[in-house]
């Protein structure tokens, strides 16, 4: 009998969820909260809540050579950094090729997945689903793969931020944000340098009076063309990698920070961070340190309080007549149908094996899938994922619990070898809090 496998969102991942699963024989049925494909790169004038969501400029940051799934390449024709409606357009013809559409619900949301009383037997799952018309439907699925993302809540931390209760001008998160021509001749205050926050300090400089990028800690700033024109992301290739692997960290990290500086001196612009360069998620613009230069951007501290109007900064510098303040602060992720000994997510952070399996379980028939931040794109790792993930599904795949229990079994000399031949690798978490 096919086993049916519950997949719960249609964006990038969830439609190479669906992919894999009919590859390996699987039965998909993909639960879409909303009425299209694309997730996080559908762009909508509104925003909906509890849904992810672009401003109109969005340009990936990933080369179309480094983005596209392994058997679908990316239309030669269209340009190495595609504009969010290419992308779109990229999802579409995926799924149409592979006649992905017509396995997913779309309008529906799924409200609780929860173990069958058998489930230590059978690691079966039910789940329940409720359309646009409030009809709720009960489901029993074999499998579940979870594609959510971790874009769909904004961090707006209010707390840190004395005195914007008496703020006189607009406030609100990136993801409310859409266009700049509103803000011609005003003042912007921008709070956070990762990538929606540069993008918005660039974007808000061509229309605003002046804008002010509020970042408490830096950021190394990358760009995407590297020597010779070619994309960024083609350069990191297997040498650098195996470079990575085989040098100390604090001596590759000084090395690539070397080459980042002579592009611009991180501590001349006031970005450079006291956190070394792999350490965590760097920013990428083209055009920030332009912006700069130009003064149409000013990079500021930490903000000290507001007072009406007026924004002070940890150095002690006012500025007056603030009009529009973007918190460029991240977003929190959560599973609100599951159970929490299921998975949970406590500061930003889950404990997931090799990054996709809840290891608690009696049975690895849960797995969550793209819940990543990379140094590069997304979507091939959620492919590799679904591919592991449905390949345990149907038994054809060593399964957590199965690794556990064979290598627990090894004496303690033979397991210290296999761990040191192939680096077994221990929980790990999943998504550490995203960079600000």
């Amino acid at each position: 009998m096919t086993r049916r496998v519950a997949v719960i969102g249609g964006g990038s991942s969830g439609l190479v969820c669906i992919k894999c699963c009919l590859d390996e024989g699987l039965e998909p049925v993909c639960f879409e909260s909303s009425d299209d494909i694309g997730g996080l790169w559908r762009f909508k004038e509104n925003p909906e809540a509890d849904r992810a969501s672009i401003y109109h400029s969005v340009i990936i940051n990933t080369s179309k050579e480094m983005m596209c799934f392994s058997d679908f390449p990316i239309p030669a024709h269209y340009p190495n950094f595609m504009h969010n409606s290419l992308i779109m357009d990229y999802f579409r013809i995926y799924a149409d090729n592979f006649q992905l559409i017509k396995h997913i619900r779309f309008n529906t949301k799924v409200l609780q997945v929860k173990q069958r009383s058998d489930f230590s037997h059978s690691g079966q799952w039910d789940i329940e689903t409720e359309n646009q018309d409030g009809k709720k439907e009960k489901h029993v699925f074999d499998a579940v793969m979870v594609c959510i993302g971790h874009h769909c809540h904004p961090n707006m931390p209010l707390h840190d931020f004395p005195g914007i209760d008496t703020f006189k001008g607009k406030y609100f998160h990136s993801r409310d944000y859409k266009t700049p021509e509103e803000w011609r001749n005003k003042k912007a205050v921008v709070i956070g340098l990762g990538n929606s926050g540069g993008d918005l300090a660039v974007e808000l400089s061509r229309f605003t009076k002046q804008v002010y990028l509020s970042t408490r800690r830096g950021a190394w700033v990358l760009n995407r063309v590297s020597n010779g024109g070619l994309p960024l992301d083609l350069a990191f290739n297997r040498v650098l990698h195996f470079q990575q692997k085989i040098l100390p960290f604090n001596l590759v990290c000084s090395i690539a920070e070397s080459q980042v500086n002579r592009r611009f001196n991180h501590a001349l612009y006031n970005l450079k961070p006291n956190h070394r360069v792999f350490s965590q998620h760097p920013t990428v613009s083209d055009e920030l340190p332009s912006r700069i230069l130009s003064g149409t951007v000013q990079v500021k501290p930490n903000i000290r309080r507001f007072h009406g109007s007026s924004v002070e900064f940890d150095d002690g510098s006012v500025v007056e007549d603030v009009d529009l303040v973007v918190f460029a602060t991240g977003y929190s992720f959560s599973f609100p149908f599951l159970a929490s000994h299921v998975a949970s997510a406590s500061e930003n952070k889950t404990s997931l094996y090799k990054y996709v399996f809840p290891p608690e379980l009696d049975r690895p028939t849960l797995a969550i899938i793209g819940l990543v931040q990379p140094l590069g794109a997304i979507m091939p790792i959620s492919e590799m994922q679904a591919r592991w993930a449905t390949r345990v599904f149907k038994g054809d795949a060593v399964s957590v619990k199965t690794q556990s229990t064979l290598f627990s079994s090894l004496s303690p000399f033979i397991l210290k070898m296999v761990n040191h031949c192939v680096t077994m690798s221990p929980l790990k978490q999943a998504t550490s809090s995203f960079p600000q």
